[in-house]
Parts: structure tokens; C-alpha cells; sequence
């Protein structure tokens, strides 16, 4: 009589091998590659550095809906009040705060207009032009860009004074349109462009204004860009050229009339955080607007010989 013979079953899904399971079992545990650990701690580090440089922005925020005994209680305050109408009723009352910032932006849009269009010329006259000491001249705008500014203010005060404009706009605007950065920062941008295609325009008829509007301005628009970015936010935040030269209060930018509300008694910390996070809004909303053309311009204007 013969042996019968079992044979095994299909194995199902579920069930696994005892020794193969065992196997899998003595396996080490896996580990973090070093570029995968690399990544991690760079994020780590990101996110850290993120929450600290949010940390200022947040506690203006805080401190602009409360009340200027609260700032300084112990524990101070982490979230938000109901004083923000209030507050911003008392530093529209105190400095007239829409009439400031109007002022301030009619000067940034002017000076950034007329200063980056004649940085971008002057940018294009030095990188294009064959004329005897254009190298002489650049060493001029570039040791310029190492004097300070405070050994400045006095001869530019008594210039002013001598024609008049003390108290005037264009006392503001005018003496600094000749930016030295953005004069380099637009010749090293047209450094890069083709001779040939500016001698071709000028085969065909073109003047030089229309070659530089239509041709050559459009190429570099990404450091253009930049500068205008740059520009707009080195005006929007000056503060003692104009705090020197506006002695009318109607007249005053944001940065001076914030500075109104230090008393010597007694300062307004939650007005002059407020109008502070106020005055920030425009430059955050203009560079998210325009980071990307800021960044490229920047690096692309660098790399440039």
C-alpha cells in the first residue's frame, strides 16, 4: 500500500514563512543615507530660521491691538487684542497717518522713476560708449560708492540752503538720483549684450535713444527690475536726509513722522509699532510681487565681466 503523499497548498496572502519572516527579522534596520540626513537638517534649520524672522512681525501684530500698559505686562501678550481701530484712530489723529504715507509714496515713485532711468543710461553710456577716460570715470562712480553719507550732509545742506529748497521736495529727490550701485549695477547688465546687434540697428536707421528704448532696455529687464525694487525700498525707508531737510509737518514721509511720537515723556509704542507695521506693508507687497525679477537681477548683473 503506497504512502499518500501531501503536497502543499497554494500559500495564501496572508500567511508567511516562518523562516523567511525570521530572515527578514535579523535584517539591520535601515538608516538615513548622509545626503538624505543632509537634507533634513537644512530644513530643520530653514523652518528655525523661518519662525525667528517671522517672530518680530508677529509680536508687531500683537502689539498694534493693544494698549501701551499691556506691552509691558509680565507675561507680555502673545495673541492678538481689540485695540487695533483705537490705535489706529489716535495715529491718524497724531500725525495725520494717510497724509504721511501719501507723501511718502509720491517721493519713492518719483525719485525710483528718474533715478533708474538715469542709472540705466548712464550704465548704458559706460558699458557701450568708446570715449576717452570711460575707465576714469568709472573709478569715479565706483569711489563714490565708499564715501559715507554723514560726511555728505553738510556740503549737501549748504547747497540746498544757498537755492532755497530747505522745506521742499525736491530737496528730497533731487541730489541723490545719480545712484553710483545702480549706475555699476546696469553696466555690468549690459556688458552682456551684443555689440553686433546695436551696429546692426544703427545700419537700419535707428537712433541711439530708440536702440536703447526698444533694443537693449527690454534684454536687461530682470536687473532693471531689480533696480527699481532697490531703489523704491532705499527711498521708502530714508529717514535722515528727509528728517534734515522737511521742517513742515504736512510735509513729512512716513520714517519722520514715526519718529514724532518718541517724546521725551512719554512715547506712543503702540502708534509707532503700528504705523512701523503699516509702513512695512508696501515694501513686503512690492518685493513677493517682484522677488523673482529681484533675485535673477541681482545674480545676473553679478556674473556679468
Amino acid at each position: 500500500m503506497n504512502p499518500v503523499i501531501e503536497r502543499p497548498g497554494p500559500r495564501r496572502p496572508g500567511r508567511q514563512d516562518p523562516q523567511r519572516s525570521g530572515r527578514q527579522g535579523s535584517r539591520r534596520p535601515l538608516r538615513l543615507a548622509p545626503r538624505h540626513l543632509a537634507r533634513a537638517l537644512v530644513g530643520a534649520l530653514l523652518v528655525v530660521g523661518a519662525v525667528i524672522s517671522a517672530a518680530p512681525f508677529y509680536w508687531m501684530v500683537v502689539a498694534s491691538t493693544r494698549d501701551n500698559s499691556e506691552l509691558f505686562a509680565s507675561p507680555p501678550p502673545l495673541v492678538p487684542g481689540g485695540r487695533l481701530l483705537h490705535n489706529l484712530v489716535e495715529l491718524q489723529h497724531s500725525i495725520g497717518f494717510g497724509r504721511v504715507m501719501f507723501n511718502s509714496v509720491a517721493i519713492a515713485v518719483v525719485y525710483t522713476a528718474l533715478s533708474s532711468l538715469i542709472s540705466a543710461m548712464c550704465g548704458y553710456a559706460l558699458a557701450k560708449y568708446r570715449f576717452r577716460g570711460r575707465r576714469v570715470l568709472l573709478g569715479v562712480v565706483l569711489a563714490t560708492m565708499m564715501i559715507p553719507f554723514q560726511v555728505l550732509l553738510v556740503p549737501l545742506f549748504q547747497m540746498m540752503a544757498s537755492l532755497g529748497w530747505v522745506d521742499s521736495y525736491q530737496a528730497v529727490i533731487l541730489p541723490f538720483l545719480a545712484n553710483s550701485f545702480g549706475i555699476f549695477l546696469m553696466r555690468q547688465a549690459f556688458l552682456g549684450f551684443p555689440d553686433e546687434l546695436i551696429e546692426s540697428a544703427r545700419l537700419d536707421g535707428a537712433g541711439d535713444l530708440r536702440i536703447f528704448y526698444r533694443i537693449v532696455l527690454p534684454v536687461v529687464r530682470p536687473q532693471f527690475g531689480a533696480l527699481i525694487i532697490f531703489t523704491f525700498m532705499t527711498q521708502w525707508n530714508a529717514f535722515l536726509w528727509p528728517l534734515l531737510m522737511l521742517n513742515t509737518e504736512e510735509k513729512y514721509t512716513a520714517p519722520v513722522a514715526l519718529y514724532t511720537l518718541i517724546g521725551q515723556s512719554h512715547v506712543d509704542y503702540a502708534g509707532l509699532i503700528l504705523g512701523s507695521f503699516l509702513a512695512t506693508l508696501p515694501l513686503m507687497l512690492v518685493f513677493f510681487l517682484f522677488q523673482k525679477q529681484f533675485v535673477s537681477g541681482l545674480l545676473g548683473g553679478a556674473v556679468k565681466g
